[in-house]
């Protein structure tokens, strides 16, 4: 009887553990530094990693440098274009970044919904989206923005705050991000 009375209290110790623990499914945002991974091949015989993902990396990066360093948007559009995979939503939102930056929010707005598209899950691209509805005045659909990136990865990821204090800001004044 002792041991039936263990095994039963362990089982209800395990059963609470189970029960109280949060479920906890957080998508941390990789950084748009880093070029994305490659996409997988069907055939392995197809596989060349090496040089491809490379090229890749190093135009990334580039055109990267080109957005956040010198500012030089127009160069960094043709750079990511040139890549061959403007499918992909890393490289999709930073050319939507980069028409935001030159004032292009038509098209800019066209490479952010191709961004989600490929990744909805992609919280780069819900920030600066974001930013782009509280630049255009539709506040709510920012919210809305700012609600999907608590989704994914909580209210502390740099990209919750920075669109969480744009929207604090009043409507008309000048974003700095």
């Amino acid at each position: 009887m002792n041991r039936i009375a263990i095994r039963l209290l362990t089982l209800a110790i395990l059963s609470l553990t189970l029960a109280a623990a949060p479920v906890v499914s957080v998508v941390y945002a990789a950084p748009d530094n880093e070029p994305p991974p490659p996409k997988k091949k069907k055939k392995s015989s197809e596989a060349r990693p090496g040089i491809e993902q490379t090229a890749f990396a190093d135009g990334y990066r580039a055109a990267y440098a080109a957005i956040y360093e010198r500012h030089d948007y127009a160069s960094a559009i043709t750079q990511l274009k040139a890549l061959g995979r403007d499918d992909q939503a890393a490289v999709a939102n930073l050319i939507g970044y980069s028409y935001r930056q030159l004032g292009d929010y038509k098209v800019s707005q066209i490479w952010y919904e191709r961004a989600l598209k490929a990744d909805p899950s992609h919280v780069k691209t819900w920030q600066y989206y974001g930013l782009w509805q509280v630049e255009q005045g539709n506040r709510d659909q920012a919210q809305y923005h700012l609600n999907r990136i608590a989704q994914l990865t909580g209210t502390t990821s740099e990209e919750y705050r920075s669109l969480a204090a744009a929207l604090e800001k009043p409507p008309g004044t000048g974003l700095v991000y």
